[in-house]
């Protein structure tokens, strides 16, 4: 393997780990919301926490604050947070305690998502900048999946023992940032740097201006006295608004609105091992249905949000809202087949096959439209013959990236804003058709 194979394999490999870990509290925690919360409380309660406080990071972090992103002193806090987080979780057994843990661990997870995204842009050319996003997504489609069988195998522990465990796993960023990480200057054509670990001492990485010496000699402004001010945001979101946002934000409101508020009520009769062999030995009771329709969202999720790693060409830009107008026809056909009914209620296997690909195509809906969008704004760079101040380009990207994120959560609060009278219409419709299955759940 050349030496510049090796670097990227180990580009990716980092990006992976970093969305792989820092999504993966957030899976074990919705997993685990019925060991974590007495029975009387209400399960949205820990969704609601588990997604708020990311989105007041995502807002607050690229919005409010100005200046040079101090990526370590980042990336050690989040994994302090996290830890703290968990630890509240698993040591308290009180409802305000495990509450707050969770709210810590979510800003975190938000805060980290915004500060590896706005770190894939400081790798250049603009490709390096894309392998970071492609491996990025990819590790946090496999989270969905690993944390869930994570907590499957720790829940048998109880509480303390298995959210103690998962306590341990945001040390893994750190050590992969410091040990593993590929220096940005690793990959700039015109430097010969090997490669060697982000030092320690190193608050920041930067692929425009490695040494001090050169902003002296140019009699440039001291980097921290270089920032974007509101106006320049504002100049910069606007483009975004209708490109990107938007795009993004319906495919989250309407999948999390599947997810949460439709998914819970495709409920079918359990099928008969005589009529239909396989069927019968995945579906046991009523209660499979809604965590099998969650595997293959997740499973679908992360071969999709792996497309650009595996190679897959990305979508143009043109194209990026197609994945939110597929999914607005999932979600009407699936509350219309939930609230109505498609197929004979005699069918079983018909309608879980239906309901099957319908939440595939919605997963693999999901997975493009979170790559290709990050990945299209990563890809925007300034001419470097037009860049009048390079620290001030730098920003530019970082802010750009780093502002979507408010899209993709604020479409998943909204979402579990319309998901419980979604949940219960749609039960209520099917009890007056005679179909009584979700009232026993």
């Amino acid at each position: 393997m050349t030496g510049e194979k090796r670097l990227l394999v180990k580009l990716g490999l980092s990006f992976f780990l970093f969305g792989l870990i820092n999504n993966i509290l957030y899976v074990i925690i919705l997993s685990a919301a019925l060991d974590l919360v007495p029975p009387s409380t209400p399960k949205g309660i820990i969704a609601f926490c588990n997604i708020a406080p990311a989105l007041i990071a995502k807002l607050g972090w690229p919005y409010m604050l100005k200046g040079k992103i101090r990526y370590t002193r980042r990336i050690v806090g989040c994994c302090l947070l996290s830890f703290i987080g968990m630890l509240a979780v698993a040591l308290h057994e009180s409802l305000f305690s495990r509450l707050l843990g969770i709210c810590l661990a979510s800003f975190s997870s938000g805060l980290g998502e915004l500060t590896f995204l706005q770190l894939s842009t400081t790798y250049s050319p603009a490709a390096i900048g894309g392998h970071s996003v492609g491996y990025w997504s990819s590790g946090t489609g496999a989270a969905g999946l690993f944390g869930a069988f994570l907590w499957w195998e720790l829940r048998g522990l109880g509480v303390e023992v298995g959210v103690g465990i998962s306590s341990v796993l945001p040390f893994v960023i750190p050590l992969t940032y410091f040990l593993l990480l590929p220096r940005p200057a690793a990959f700039l054509p015109t430097t010969s740097t090997a490669y060697s670990a982000l030092p320690f001492d190193d608050p920041e990485t930067s692929t425009i201006d490695m040494s001090e010496e050169s902003s002296l000699l140019q009699n440039e402004p001291k980097s921290e006295s270089v920032f974007l001010t509101a106006a320049d945001k504002w100049r910069l979101l606007k483009p975004m608004l209708f490109k990107y946002m938007l795009p993004l934000f319906c495919v989250y409101l309407y999948e999390y609105t599947i997810n949460q508020g439709i998914a819970p009520t495709l409920l079918y009769p359990v099928p008969s091992p005589e009529r239909y062999g396989f069927l019968s030995k995945i579906i046991h009771t009523v209660r499979d249905y809604y965590p099998l329709w969650q595997l293959v969202y997740q499973t679908t999720v992360f071969i999709s949000r792996s497309s650009i790693s595996l190679g897959i060409p990305p979508m143009s830009t043109r194209l990026l809202p197609l994945p939110a107008i597929v999914q607005l026809a999932i979600l009407i056909t699936l509350a219309y087949e939930s609230a109505f009914g498609i197929f004979s209620e005699d069918h079983e296997g018909r309608n879980i096959v239906f309901v099957f690909v319908l939440v595939s195509i919605e997963g693999i809906c999901g997975g493009l439209a979170y790559v290709n969008v990050f990945y299209r704004i990563n890809q925007e760079r300034p001419d470097p013959s037009t860049v009048e101040n390079e620290e001030l380009a730098k920003q530019e990207c970082e802010f750009k990236i780093g502002s979507l994120g408010f899209s993709d959560s604020s479409g998943i609060l909204f979402a579990s804003l319309l998901a419980m009278p979604t949940e219960i219409g749609l039960c209520k419709l099917q009890v007056a058709r005679g179909k009584l299955l979700c009232q026993g759940l």
